[in-house]
């Protein structure tokens, strides 16, 4: 029984990040807009929270990921799990290079490299480290994860640095390319990370609960501490913006996610360990343990429907499409962005991927000869 808690507590979690992530993926498509919303000059205060929020859901994914596979090796084995995540990895890069970066263009004209990939490569890279004694995999986390700020500095386009710690765009040949969104060397510390977490979900709950509220405390103190006088773990210092508390306050939050810097895994992981103990103490939520216990399928269909969606919500509101990307938007004539279209996209999307996800695990035990008959309910 104790088991099924920890358990749920983790899907829960996963579940709320994956509706945040879905948050963002709309304002991509029902929000785009010519500025930043992280951009101090020109954003605002909701448009900026919209967009930080969002910042849950890597950081809290690639560890999640990290503490499942020490949970199912656990049960299974280690030879199980080192095959398991081998091949489970080469099925997320898989997936990025080809479904999700088309699902994202509609076209493929560049091979976008972002969650899947940290995480298919992360899984890859643990395949090998489970070996290791949990010490040491401790200590490979860290050492990937605390110094690689000190690299903020080297500057180059060679497609294997923007691979590990600079994002950006290969040309390939052509009109093709590859975008590297996520360099790996900070996510394959954090996978790590998650692993050497792991064994902390076999203690009893009390003992648990407690150790999660207090490393969320000194992540976060760690996050204010360096942050506060600009010490180290972010490319971009904070300053007072001369404009009231709420605009000091988004200077200091505004932390460097392309590629993590230590800053934002501190506030990001700082607040999902203490989310993991309140969840362990909550009535499992049924939208989020759903959601949370089929990531792969929610993934993989939500942007190509979210991106759907918004092409008729275009053509009847404004008539056109936006065209190009982040180099040069060309929007519809008479368009403003609207947070309330965003929003309000995303609450229907959501419902969507709920009644879809339904259906799928519907399929899936009807395909299943061992199954029970599904519940009339």
């Amino acid at each position: 029984m104790e088991n099924k808690g920890r358990l749920a507590s983790i899907d829960m979690l996963r579940g709320l990040v994956i509706v945040l992530m879905a948050l963002d993926h709309t304002r991509d498509f029902f929000g785009p807009a010519l500025f930043d919303p992280e951009d101090l000059a020109k954003t605002t205060p909701l448009w900026f929270a919209t967009r930080w929020i969002t910042h849950l859901c890597a950081s809290t994914f690639v560890l999640l990921a990290g503490t499942s596979a020490f949970l199912r090796g656990s049960k299974g084995g280690l030879p199980a799990l080192s095959r398991y995540l081998f091949t489970r990895g080469l099925l997320l890069i898989a997936l990025e290079a080809t479904w999700i970066s088309f699902s994202w263009q509609f076209g493929y004209n560049v091979t976008i490299l972002q969650v899947l990939w940290a995480l298919g490569m992360g899984m890859i890279f643990l395949a090998g480290l489970v070996w290791l004694p949990m010490p040491a995999i401790a200590a490979i986390a860290a050492l990937l994860i605390l110094p690689h700020n000190l690299l903020d500095s080297i500057q180059s386009s060679h497609p294997l640095w923007l691979a590990w710690h600079e994002r950006g765009f290969w040309p390939v040949a052509g009109n093709y390319g590859v975008y590297i969104a996520y360099p790996l060397m900070p996510w394959l510390g954090l996978i790590a990370a998650g692993y050497a977490l792991g064994p902390v979900f076999k203690w009893e709950p009390a003992r648990r609960q407690r150790f999660l509220l207090i490393a969320g405390a000194v992540l976060l103190l760690a996050f204010a501490v360096l942050r506060s006088g600009n010490f180290y773990g972010d490319p971009g210092p904070w300053s007072p913006q001369g404009r009231g508390f709420v605009w000091d306050f988004i200077a200091f939050i505004r932390v460097h996610k392309y590629p993590p810097s230590l800053l934002y895994l501190c506030v990001t992981i700082g607040i999902a360990l203490p989310l993991l103990a309140w969840f362990e103490r909550l009535r499992p939520v049924p939208l989020l343990m759903l959601f949370g216990a089929t990531p792969m399928f929610f993934y993989v269909v939500h942007i190509a429907l979210i991106h759907f969606m918004a092409g008729p919500y275009f053509l009847l509101r404004y008539g056109a499409l936006p065209e190009g990307g982040p180099q040069g938007f060309v929007l519809p004539k008479g368009y403003q962005p609207s947070l309330l279209a965003v929003y309000g996209a995303w609450v229907v999307m959501v419902a969507i991927m709920y009644g879809l996800t339904k259906l799928w695990l519907r399929w899936r035990r009807r395909g299943t000869p061992a199954a029970p008959a599904p519940a009339s309910a």
